[in-house]
């Protein structure tokens, strides 16, 4: 099973764990990446997690998503293909940074893609022809840990 986070949800376990909702998300995203170290999945990320957490203040964050972007499996390269598909999803209302993460994770043929962004979410679910599953982490975590 291949499964693609995108950097907001790779961050989301050093993200402020007062609130609930993000402590438990944060939980949820550690155990599905426990499963990538018992082979059950395989974690898929790309050019624009590398992009995005290259560009990141926060350098604790930044060497935490480093560090599980090298244990990755397998590592989408951006293509004018990508883009295309991306491209695509902006017109359906998704920002371009989000819609070039699902057309990477698309292209990638992953399961599932995960995001802790509602707004993306919303927006993602709503898209028609999708080859992959979206979802947020603690109904990742519901559909795949057994």
């Amino acid at each position: 099973m291949k499964i693609y986070f995108d950097t907001c949800t790779l961050q989301r376990p050093l993200d402020d764990r007062s609130q609930s909702r993000i402590s438990l998300e944060a939980e949820a995203i550690l155990a599905i990446l426990g499963l990538r170290d018992k082979g059950s999945i395989t974690l898929v990320t790309s050019d624009i997690i590398t992009y995005e957490t290259n560009n990141n203040p926060n350098t604790q964050k930044r060497a935490f998503v480093e560090k599980i972007a090298l244990h990755a499996e397998e590592y989408i390269v951006l293509t004018q293909a990508i883009e295309r598909i991306a491209q695509l999803y902006e017109q359906s209302g998704v920002k371009a940074v989000d819609a070039l993460h699902l057309a990477s994770a698309e292209t990638a043929g992953v399961d599932y893609f995960c995001t802790c962004d509602d707004r993306f979410y919303r927006r993602a679910v709503q898209l028609i022809n999708l080859t992959l599953k979206v979802r947020m982490p603690l109904a990742l975590a519901q559909e795949i840990i057994i």
